[in-house]
């Protein structure tokens, strides 16, 4: 009796059966809730990623606004040498107006 169940078994007609019988068994995708396979595969972020990303995005922001806080700092050096050196300038010539004033005097004192 062992022998002729395998010989049923081997048989091309249980074999195109078989494959049929897994081939319909398979699920089909329904039409109702249908996703592009780019939604259904989607990773939804977690509360940890949505934390690092903003994380990230405030980190941006700060680092440019140290750029420009950066900038301005190194314009307003620019601002006080230019002062300085104007400054500077202006002492220079008022050491000398006195000196000339003192050299005036001490002529008209002479005469």
């Amino acid at each position: 009796m062992r022998s002729f169940i395998d010989a049923v078994i081997l048989t091309p007609g249980y074999n195109e059966w078989w494959v049929r019988r897994i081939n319909d068994n398979t699920p089909k995708p329904s039409q109702e809730n249908s996703q592009s396979i780019e939604e259904h595969l989607r990773v939804v972020p977690s509360e940890l990623e949505i934390i690092r990303q903003d994380f990230e995005r405030r980190n941006s922001e700060l680092e440019k606004k140290i750029e420009q806080m950066e900038e301005e700092k190194m314009n307003l050096r620019l601002d006080i040498d230019e002062a300085q050196t104007r400054n500077e300038t202006l002492e220079k010539s008022f050491s000398e107006s006195r000196s000339e004033k003192r050299e005036l005097r001490a002529r008209v004192a002479e005469l």
